[in-house]
């Protein structure tokens, strides 16, 4: 049991390991397009392009559609709203609001959650501000805000950066929902709390950010001197008429009796609390489908009501690059082109309702989707997705977006695969806090395939199949079944960052070097916890099979304090690691349990983790040299060196066996009996150091 002691000590060194900050890798900075000047001299009003889009026709479809998958993805209710040239296509409630009420969904007055589609209403105010020359979008934020964002790289936070998520903030994940309305403080307040770490430089790399779009929210509170909810009803809700949504928590009473209830799955079927935001600005909306139709009949038809064209096209139409040719962030929207039809979109989820909107600009269409269940195999996501593709397919037919005219060969794009293989994490990461450990269970996997496409097991299609992509042009992909694209970041010859469609927009996928790797960290640290755990079990196993056998504990001294010592640092490191691990889990399975609330357990997490491990680390490493200076010191006594030493007195074996180093006999039979403990111990005697 030794060996496990001082196997245990050495790996415990591995866990207590600090996590180096990887190098950074220079990548040529995104781009920021302005909006091309129009070609023609068009009206501002789209005209359509789509004379099959009809009212019976989309009704049927959606009628064929919607409560099969809804049914299958095990989810109560949803609102689907289609607009086309400024008028209402089709709006529509399917399934329940109150499952134990059989209250069905109302498309007109029935309140849902657009989670973060609501970052489009914040949007809207900020150009709001823009246009009447109060906010710059250039300018260095600390200008209107009364505490200190710090400059990364000598560079300050704007809002231009902030609107197109490359504020270089990592992810923000404590306390975003809550179900306890005390917990919910002012906004200005909740963002002064904790200013996430800057771990890119501004302006080059997309990570999506709830914190800095709330900073936007707070900096329209600054500038207008109206509250954001005041804001938002004087000037948005109340030009539009839209009677039926607020950002306001708790929400109004007669409001809240309109609002959908929330639920895991509708077989379940019990009703969830109402879900506060603590960065109100980034999610806390609630409309309905018939109020959501005028928002986004109001931006396609250039501003109309809330801003002037001019602004709506800047809004729209500025595109932040991302990876290679695809699609790109907008000031607020994130472009999702298909079937060469322009599209803008932003999509939403809280823990149980899941949004999407999508308009395309040149058609004059807009679609909005939102469901009140998280239901089974992801669903939600399955279900928005291919509603607004196969309503974009039936629709609005069109050519792929492709890539260029060189091709590329069977031998390049195989080569080209071998080169993407590996691990990767997302830009959208908590990097300096304590859930950074999700980024270990996170990691993005590419695999190339044996015919040279690649695959990436996190991107599924609809039917939750991992999708392949086939080169078609160099480091540019396309999924085989569909048309959204995947592309890398090649610098030097190495691949640095890919991203995928639809997902470019807000994110991208850094390379890990192969000592950060969960192929190789998740195993050793799985060999780690074994050797720990069997180093603690081995403690009260060896005490019983002592007693049964009646033989003594024969260390003594400074040999059995060390003893001791390692197996106590085995069982601390065990439950820190365990305990840290247990705690993300479960806190990331209920996002309620990342409230503030649970701020006393997080700390003294790790608090116990920052004791724990490095002096786990210091004492393993003086185990582990007492050990092999006492095995030295044995065999040095005895004048005879074999190639292992099975552990006397002087080793700390407690067992029948003595020391083949010293045993008074050149019988091999009796030398191997006595190895293996099965020699009488008169055979040999005692050996004492």
């Amino acid at each position: 049991m030794r060996l496990f002691s001082v196997l245990a000590g050495l790996l415990s060194v591995v866990l207590a390991l600090p996590v180096v900050a990887q190098e950074v890798v220079p990548v040529a900075e995104a781009t920021t397009t302005e909006p091309a000047a129009p070609e023609t001299t068009a009206e501002a009003t789209p005209v359509s392009t789509s004379p099959g889009l009809t009212a019976p026709d989309l009704e049927a479809w959606m009628d064929g559609y919607l409560p099969y998958a809804l049914k299958r993805g095990d989810i109560a209710g949803a609102v689907v709203v289609v607009v086309k040239d400024g008028q209402v296509l089709l709006q529509k409630g399917y399934g329940y609001a109150d499952l134990e009420a059989r209250t069905p969904v109302d498309p007109e007055t029935t309140l849902f959650r657009p989670g973060s589609v609501s970052k489009l209403f914040t949007w809207t105010a900020v150009m709001q501000l823009v246009e009447q020359g109060k906010l710059d979008l250039d300018a260095d934020v600390n200008t209107y805000l009364d505490f200190e964002i710090p400059a990364r790289d000598g560079q300050p936070v704007t809002l231009r950066n902030i609107m197109t998520h490359t504020t270089g903030m990592e992810e923000q994940i404590r306390g975003l929902i809550t179900d306890k309305p005390e917990e919910i403080v002012p906004l200005g307040e909740a963002l002064k709390y904790w200013v996430p770490e800057r771990i890119f430089a501004p302006g080059g790399t997309p990570a999506y950010s709830n914190y800095a779009t709330a900073l936007a929210g707070y900096i329209v509170e600054r500038v207008s001197g109206q509250s954001f909810d005041d804001y938002l009803d004087q000037h948005i809700f109340a030009p539009l008429d839209m009677q039926h949504a607020s950002f306001r928590q708790p929400l109004e009473p007669e409001l809240l009796a309109l609002m959908s209830k929330g639920y895991a799955t509708a077989s379940d079927g019990k009703a969830k609390d109402y879900e506060f935001i603590s960065l109100a600005p980034a999610g806390s909306l609630a409309a309905s489908g018939g109020d959501m139709a005028k928002f986004m009949i109001a931006h396609l038809q250039d501003g109309a009501g809330l801003l002037k064209p001019e602004t709506a096209e800047q809004m729209h139409g500025t595109g932040q690059a991302s990876v290679g040719p695809l699609n790109r962030m907008m000031l607020g929207f994130y472009e999702t082109t298909t079937n060469g039809h322009r599209a803008i979109a932003h999509g939403g989820d809280t823990q149980w309702f899941h949004s999407d909107l999508q308009l395309f600009p040149d058609d004059g269409i807009g679609i909005f989707i939102s469901v009140n269940s998280s239901g089974k195999e992801g669903a939600p996501g399955k279900i928005r997705g291919y509603l607004t593709q196969a309503i974009a397919d039936r629709y609005l037919p069109g050519p792929s977006a492709g890539g260029t005219d060189e091709a590329v060969d069977e031998a390049t794009a195989k080569a080209h695969a071998q080169a993407m293989a590996g691990n990767y994490e997302s830009s959208r990461r908590p990097d300096s806090n304590f859930m950074s450990i999700v980024n270990l269970l996170g990691q993005v996997q590419v695999v190339a395939n044996e015919d040279g496409t690649i695959s990436v097991p996190m991107l599924t299609n609809h039917g939750g199949a991992p999708r392949k992509w086939r080169e078609i042009s160099p480091w540019l992909w396309q999924d085989v079944d569909g048309g959204e694209r995947l592309a890398a970041d090649v610098v030097d010859g190495q691949v640095v960052r890919f991203s995928a469609e639809p997902l470019a927009a807000i994110m991208v996928f850094e390379r890990l070097p192969w000592w950060k790797s969960s192929a190789l960290l998740l195993p050793l640290l799985g060999l780690s916890l074994f050797v720990l755990l069997a180093t603690v079990v081995a403690w009260p196993v060896s005490a019983l099979v002592r007693r049964h056998y009646g033989v003594p504990y024969k260390l003594g001294g400074a040999d059995a304090r060390a003893h001791r010592r390692i197996r106590w640092t085995a069982l601390a490191v065990s439950a820190t690691v365990l305990g840290s691990f247990g705690l993300v889990i479960t806190m990331m399975s209920d996002l309620n349990l990342l409230s503030p609330a649970s701020d006393l357990y997080v700390n003294l997490m790790r608090l116990v983790a920052t004791v724990v491990l490095p002096l786990g680390a210091l004492l393993a490493l003086a185990n582990a040299w007492h050990v092999l200076r006492a095995v030295v010191a044995c065999r040095r006594r005895s004048g005879r060196w074999r190639s292992r030493c099975p552990a006397c007195s002087c080793c700390g074996s407690a067992s029948r066996r003595t020391c083949w180093a010293t045993a008074p006999t050149t019988d091999p039979l009796l030398v191997s009996r006595m190895v293996r403990g099965h020699a009488p111990r008169a055979s040999f005697p005692e050996v004492t150091p």
